[in-house]
C-alpha cells in the first residue's frame, strides 16, 4: 500500500526509531511494513525511504534504483531492505553532495557526508548484510539511516547558499 510521507515539520520525524526485534522480521507485520515501504519509495520516485517517513517508529530502511529521475547522474544502487543498520566510517574522508528528500519535497541541498562506508544490518529474512560501499551508494545509506536518528538533510548543510529550491537549482529535474 502506498503511504502518506511525513514532512518536515512532523515531530515525529525528529525521534530515534525503535530496533526492530529479529524475532518478528518474518511476522506478516514488519513484512507488511516492508512491502509498504518499497511501494511508497517507487510510487514518490524516491532513491529510498525510512519507515519514520511513514510514521513508523521502527529501524527499517528501503533504497536502491537501476535509474533515478531524481538523481539522473547517480551510478544504481543494488535494492535494499536495511533493518537495525549500523554505520561504520571507512576514512575520515568526507564528500559533497546535492541531496533531496521526500520529506522535504522542493529542496536540495550540498551535505557533506563520508565517502566510504560500511553498513551493517539484516534483510527482509533475517539474513545478515555486510558490505562496503562509496560514492552515491554510501551517500543514500548515510541518508536514510539519518531518519532513524531524527535527522533530516537540512541539519548537515554548512554552506546555506548551496540549499534551495530543485525547480530553482535544478530546472531540468523540477
Amino acid at each position: 500500500m502506498i503511504r502518506s510521507i511525513l514532512k518536515m515539520g512532523d515531530p515525529r520525524l525528529l525521534k530515534k526509531a525503535t530496533t526492530v526485534d529479529v524475532t518478528k522480521i518474518s511476522t506478516p507485520e514488519i513484512q507488511l511494513i516492508i512491502q509498504d515501504l518499497l511501494e511508497t519509495m517507487a510510487a514518490a520516485n524516491g532513491a529510498g525511504l525510512a519507515a519514520p517517513q511513514i510514521g513508523i517508529d521502527l529501524q527499517i530502511v528501503v533504497f536502491g534504483f537501476e535509474k533515478s529521475s531524481r538523481y539522473p547522474n547517480a551510478e544504481p544502487v543494488p535494492q535494499t531492505i536495511l533493518i537495525n543498520p549500523i554505520i561504520t566510517p571507512l576514512s575520515t574522508e568526507l564528500e559533497e553532495g546535492w541531496e533531496g528528500c521526500l520529506s522535504v519535497p522542493g529542496l536540495r541541498g550540498v551535505v557533506p557526508r563520508y565517502q566510504k562506508i560500511r553498513y551493517q544490518g539484516l534483510d527482509e529474512k533475517g539474513q545478515i548484510i555486510d558490505r562496503q560501499v562509496s560514492g552515491f551508494h554510501a551517500r543514500v545509506v548515510q541518508h536514510e539511516c539519518d531518519h532513524l536518528f531524527g535527522y533530516l538533510f537540512p541539519m548537515r548543510v554548512k554552506d546555506f547558499t548551496r540549499f534551495g529550491f530543485t525547480e530553482v537549482l535544478f530546472p531540468d529535474l523540477g
